[in-house]
Order: C-alpha cells, then structure tokens, then sequence
C-alpha cells in the first residue's frame, strides 16, 4: 500500500493534516471517502494525522472506528490550535502504554459519559503550525476510554477558558491518531 504525501489541505469536504517527523520507521496514512482516513504505522518515530475541520471550534464532534493502540504508545485524540495565542490542545479519547497527562493539573469535567481530567503543558522551541515556538498545550483526558462516540467542544473549550487559560482563534481541529514509538493501526470516521 501506498501513504499518500505528508501535509494538509482539503479532501472529500473535510481538512486534513498528516505529518510525521521521518526519523525512523514507516507510517501509511490515507485519506478515504468523506470524513474517514485510515493509517498503519510501523516502529515509528512520531507521527499524528486526521480528518476534521478548518477551522475548528465548538462544535458537537461524532465518530467512530477502530484503533489498534490499545497497548502502544499511542493516542486516539480530537487534536487542533488556536493562534493568538498559540495553543496546542488534546481531548484525548484513547490512549495506549503512555498516560499523556504530564502536565500540571487543572480540574476536571464530565461530558460525554465520563469525566476528563484536564492538564496544561508548555512546549518550548517544538514544531507548531507557526514553526518552532513556545507554547501550551491544553488536554483533556477521558477516564472512560473509548472509540467512537459524541464529544461536546463546546464544553471543553468552556473548561479550558475556565480553568486552564485562554483560548485564540481556532485553525484547524481533527480527530487524530498519534504513534510515537510503536506501530500500530487506525480507520476512523468523522
């Protein structure tokens, strides 16, 4: 099977971004009909790529598939930034071997069947959609986890202006699968 090429942009009425750092490994990632994208990553070094929006915001976020990360370093994640400032942001619906949740405590939420615990992280001088910057990160962690279902935005971004800090104004938002280290499989719909 052939990846399609690296980047971002528009396929089927829905954006996409595909992005890995090429240090070892090998990752399939393809964009199909509609909303859906599938990908199959081998011993990688790190990559993240989806299907949603652009730009994002709050909306009412449904989906579903398959994911194969369960006992991986990996993410199954609603994934997007702000500029202005310059936010990275996690609602991190799976995740594998590696708990995301590094970063400083914020609270939490229930939403969507399960209560989130929300953390905030800096990045310092790490790719962004502006180039190398410093910036935070926001996430969201699901207790529950899952794949497949309903995420409100709108009552993440509320908690995060509450109790993690301010938001900008939304680029791009997608439901992403992320490897770092592994290999592993996705094919997801939005």
């Amino acid at each position: 099977a052939k990846s399609d090429p690296q980047g971002y942009g528009f396929h089927s009425g829905y954006f996409y971004s595909f992005w890995s750092d090429n240090s070892r490994g090998s990752v399939i990632y393809n964009n199909l009909e509609n909303g859906t994208y599938k990908s199959q990553w081998t011993n990688i070094g790190n990559w993240v790529g989806g299907k949603g929006w652009n730009p994002g915001g709050p909306k009412i976020v449904e989906y579903n598939g398959t994911w194969s990360g369960k006992n991986v370093n990996s993410y199954l994640a609603l994934y997007g930034w702000t500029r202005n400032p310059l936010i990275e942001y996690y609602v991190v619906e799976s995740f594998g071997s590696y708990n995301p949740s590094q970063g400083s405590r914020k609270g939490s939420i229930t939403t969507d069947g399960s209560t989130y615990n929300l953390f905030q992280s800096t990045r310092t001088n790490q790719p962004s959609i502006e180039g190398r910057k410093t910036f935070q990160q926001f996430w969201s962690i699901r207790q529950n986890q899952r794949v497949g279902g309903t995420i409100n935005m709108t009552a993440h971004f509320k908690a995060y202006e509450q109790y993690v800090g301010k938001l900008g104004t939304h680029d791009y938002m997608i439901l992403g699968t992320e490897g770092y280290g592994s290999s592993g499989s996705s094919h997801i719909t939005v």
